[in-house]
């Protein structure tokens, strides 16, 4: 066959691939932070000396989804993007900062590896201004996609970054267990 693709049958590929990439890439970032059980509700991370620059956890839980729907859009365009040059190595790049981005909440809330957190995020940040590069050639809306990311990430790089500085022990932290004394004033004998 050598008839070439209709704008609307070019639209429906890159809309097929999109139903994939975004929810998939929605769904495993939603799992790895819940499966490290990330944010505010963790005792480790409710116990850490926190900078002022941290935002409520409200914000994460709106900043992140929306961003994971960035990736999954720029991945979908670059993904339709067949015969394009450097396709290959722009998706490598990809999909490094991905695997990478997945592994920083069980590295940071489950393992409490403050400062190997901040080098992992400062890498994910690195390559991802790469990947935008790669992309940029291929499609400019894939790489203006990764933009907002790319701040975030700057963001949490700073914030991680202080967190590290304000809680050198944060490795052997360990918070104080929760309370079973349900109702019982200070003062009250335990017996």
């Amino acid at each position: 066959m050598t008839e070439i693709a209709t704008p609307s049958q070019l639209r429906m590929s890159y809309l097929r691939w999109a139903l994939v990439t975004v929810p998939a890439i929605v769904l495993i970032g939603s799992l790895m932070g819940l499966l490290s059980n990330s944010g505010y509700g963790n005792r480790w991370f409710a116990a850490l000396d926190l900078p002022p620059i941290t935002p409520p956890g409200w914000v994460f839980a709106a900043v992140w989804p929306i961003l994971y729907i960035c990736l999954g859009l720029s991945l979908a365009m670059i993904l339709h993007a067949r015969g394009a040059k450097g396709r290959g190595f722009a998706l490598l790049l990809f999909f490094v900062q991905l695997v990478a981005n997945f592994a920083w909440s069980p590295l940071f809330f489950s393992q409490h590896q403050v400062t190997t957190a901040l080098y992992l995020i400062i890498f994910i940040l690195m390559v991802t201004i790469a990947t935008a590069f790669a992309f940029a050639p291929i499609r400019k809306a894939a790489a203006w996609l990764l933009v907002p990311y790319m701040a975030w990430l700057a963001f949490a790089a700073i914030l991680n970054f202080q967190i590290d500085q304000r809680n050198p022990a944060a490795e052997t932290l360990v918070p104080a267990a929760a309370s079973t004394q349900i109702g019982r004033r200070q003062g009250d004998d335990p017996h």
